[in-house]
């Protein structure tokens, strides 16, 4: 089937054009009516370099993997969705045979296909074909444009999951951006009682300043450590730490905001290979975990978003419709500071 779609043609050229996609609707799937897309990091990373890590685009690639739509056919096997449902898509799709789609990790299958990872074509065109399994019915008080949003939190989620709080706790997050204001929301939702997040910005510390229990500090000011000293005492710390930055300096700092034995988790992804200092970690017994996606979070994440728990609607920055999509990717690549999550509307 050939199908008009937004199309990365290599590093820096993207059109919007008609392609060929996949149309054949299998006995587990259902076909959707893509309605609203988030633009994410990845996406505009791979528009910017070409690749990420040992992901290349080597041929035209369709973009998007932050969905949501109306499924207007299900395959026969299907009995938990009905034509007509508004629903969201979790773009990753294992092996369910697979080592470790038994382990209950499918995020980290070596052989998942996600959407817009190179050869994968992405969900930035009118309709998309998915695996019933990895799509979820979207409740009437949560909005197309918060089932897009459930994908970047689905990675806050993750992130809270495997730091393993305790109600009370006091977390840090380094990096405001998309992610890290992910994160924050995610810990707060997990029963911490106060979220430090740290960055250099002033414009998305504004933003994060917005949401109660969040207190903003900004990095070219004023030092982490010191308030949180003022916050835990001298020579604690906070109990989770969340690096949700990606900038290889903060590492140290990371270490050094801990607790001891307290837990470290690794959010944010290097473009290179960093180091830290090891015996730091050790001489407080850190625990350090890392997060690459998610998994078995997506529904507890729209439950917490219906809940009204977590408010996202105040990170959609702005929405572009489908025709203006390269525009819209144009601006998430100058990277505003007042800017924290672009999306395109199909269906308007």
């Amino acid at each position: 089937m050939k199908a008009k779609a937004l199309v990365l043609e290599k590093k820096r050229e993207l059109s919007l054009r008609e392609i060929e996609l996949p149309d054949q609707l299998g006995p587990d799937d259902v076909r959707v009516r893509i309605h609203t897309v988030g633009i994410c990091g990845s996406d505009v990373h791979y528009y910017t370099h070409g690749q990420i890590g040992p992901f290349v685009v080597r041929e035209p690639m369709v973009l998007g993997h932050e969905a949501s739509g109306v499924v207007t056919d299900v395959g026969r096997n299907v009995s938990h969705l009905q034509v007509g449902d508004r629903v969201c898509m979790e773009p990753g799709i294992p092996n369910p045979s697979s080592r470790a789609a038994k382990l209950g990790v499918y995020n980290v299958d070596p052989s998942v296909r996600f959407w817009a990872t190179p050869p994968v074509h992405g969900c930035l065109t009118p309709e998309v074909i998915h695996p019933a399994a990895f799509t979820f019915a979207l409740p009437d008080s949560v909005s197309f444009a918060e089932g897009a949003m459930i994908e970047p939190f689905a990675i806050g989620m993750q992130a809270v999951v495997k730091a393993r709080m305790q109600p009370g706790d006091i977390c840090v997050v380094t990096g405001a951006g998309p992610i890290g204001l992910m994160v924050a929301l995610a810990a707060l939702a997990g029963g911490a009682s106060k979220v430090l997040v740290s960055d250099l910005v002033e414009e998305k510390l504004a933003i994060a300043a917005r949401y109660k229990g969040i207190t903003p500090v900004n990095i070219a000011r004023e030092s982490l450590r010191e308030v949180l000293d003022k916050r835990c005492g001298q020579d604690w710390g906070a109990d989770v730490v969340f690096e949700a930055s990606g900038s290889p300096k903060v590492y140290d700092d990371v270490l050094a905001c801990a607790r001891p034995a307290g837990a470290v988790v690794l959010v944010g992804m290097p473009v290179e290979p960093v180091t830290f200092d090891i015996v730091s970690a050790q001489a407080k017994e850190l625990r350090i975990e890392t997060v690459f996606r998610y998994a078995n979070v997506y529904d507890r994440a729209i439950d917490l978003i219906a809940s009204g728990k977590v408010d996202l609607k105040p990170l959609i920055t702005e929405t572009f419709d489908f025709e203006h999509s390269i525009d819209a990717f144009e601006r998430a690549a100058s990277a505003r500071p007042n800017d924290v999550k672009l999306q395109i509307t199909l269906d308007t």
